[in-house]
């Protein structure tokens, strides 16, 4: 390992300490690393606002910081265990480089601030990220809502209940992934702030420019308290993991519908065969894989943030515990992008059985329309109840005049899809 910035004279460095210490920071830090890159660039910036650095040095700074970026991208440069992390490797190829002039890089911020925001500015994509998936799988379902109106059996306690239908199927994913896509929306614009200049947690006796730097990044407001800076740190991840999670619920639960419906019990649904897996052992089997594991994904996220939950029993000020969070969040929203990026394509090419569909409704689904009908017409809802609960009453209807009198706003006879079209049209990324 490098000669850690830290390091002083007479102290020895025990390398099993020092491994436990590093952990996999430097393997992970190798996805924030870019981040970091671009911070350091707009820090340099500031720092020859402010006549810290000549307008020669952060013009070499800024081109061998950009010459890094271009190296990591391509492979050419390797973080591994020669540095501590991703802070000293660009510290010390830039020393490497433009020798005085790359030691005056750290002036006026600590390794504190440093990583948060890497981290910001990588939360700031994935956050993206999440939005303009849920927008894109709200557009399929709003699209498909609006064209595809066959009956579909609904179900409460897993019990067939009344007559639903593919369109009011369709819009309810469509508006499930709409609020997910506000939900990160908004998520973004908490996160939106930048610590960058706070150090390592209580301000330097510098004057820098941090509005400057805070423009520079195309952050949308400065994070002002230095120690409130800190605080931050895991209460960002944890709310964009939330806003995560509010997404990979939804797909848990569609993924659940999908489950079922592309059951031989059921059979609403043929999934594409590159959707499924064959068995090691059973020649007849297609197994519906994927959406299994879209149903599990949720579960890393879960983890993830559980484990900054239990990281956050802590006093104000930096503590190093923090340091385990970056693992929590590449975890969550590694798993959860993934499985969120393959819905829209599953999305598109499922197909309904409507032969199969069709045999799942029953007389009793129509005794609801019966209840309400006799209300209607002015018996007491809980005398119609009764009446409409006697099998005798119950009889076959055509399942499509029953949609079409569902006209409560929402149902198949009024499903507001230019209401849900609006709100998706407002939550869409500029």
């Amino acid at each position: 390992m490098s000669d850690l910035l830290w390091q002083k004279s007479g102290v020895k460095v025990d390398a099993d300490i020092q491994g436990f210490l590093a952990g996999d920071d430097v393997i992970l830090d190798r996805e924030f690393m870019l981040y970091d890159i671009e911070a350091s660039r707009a820090h340099a910036q500031g720092l020859q606002r402010i006549g810290v650095l000549t307008t020669q040095e952060a013009d070499e700074i800024d081109a061998e910081l950009q010459q890094l970026s271009n190296d990591f991208a391509a492979g050419d440069f390797v973080l591994d265990e020669r540095y501590e992390d991703m802070h000293s490797a660009i510290e010390a190829r830039l020393i490497e480089r433009l020798g005085e002039a790359g030691k005056k890089i750290h002036t006026g911020r600590s390794r504190n601030d440093q990583v948060l925001v890497a981290t910001r500015l990588w939360l700031r994509d994935r956050l993206r990220q999440v939005q303009a998936l849920c927008v894109e799988v709200a557009t399929i379902a709003l699209e498909r809502a609006r064209t595809e109106t066959i009956p579909l059996a609904g179900y409460t306690h897993l019990q067939r209940a009344m007559v639903s239908s593919t369109a009011m199927w369709w819009s309810a994913w469509a508006e499930g992934f709409i609020d997910d896509a506000q939900r990160a929306a908004d998520t973004y614009r908490l996160v939106d702030s930048n610590p960058l200049g706070t150090a390592a947690g209580y301000g330097v006796n510098l004057a820098l420019d941090r509005d400057h730097v805070t423009e520079v990044l195309h952050f949308g407001r400065l994070q002002v308290s230095p120690i409130g800076a800190q605080l931050s740190r895991g209460k960002f991840e944890l709310a964009a993991l939330e806003a995560l999670g509010s997404a990979m619920l939804d797909l848990r639960r569609l993924a659940w519908d999908l489950s079922l419906f592309t059951s031989g019990e059921f059979a609403f649904v043929h999934l594409p065969p590159q959707y499924t897996t064959g068995s090691s052992l059973m020649p007849n089997k297609r197994n519906p894989d994927v959406i299994e594991l879209m149903r599990a994904s949720y579960a890393s996220v879960a983890a993830a943030k559980s484990e900054i939950e239990h990281l956050l029993s802590l006093p104000s000020g930096y503590h190093r515990d923090l340091q385990l969070s970056k693992g929590a969040i590449f975890h969550g929203f590694g798993r959860g992008l993934k499985a969120l990026a393959l819905l829209p394509g599953l999305l598109r090419e499922l197909r309904w059985n409507e032969t199969k569909m069709a045999q799942a409704l029953e007389p009793s689904m129509y005794a609801t329309d019966l209840a309400i009908e006799l209300a209607r017409d002015g018996l007491p809802f809980r005398d119609a109840y009764r009446e409409a609960a006697n099998p005798e009453r119950w009889a076959q209807r055509d399942p499509q005049a029953s949609l079409d009198a569902r006209v409560s706003p929402g149902g198949h006879g009024d499903l507001r899809l230019d209401t849900l079209q609006a709100r998706l049209d407002a939550v869409r990324q500029p």
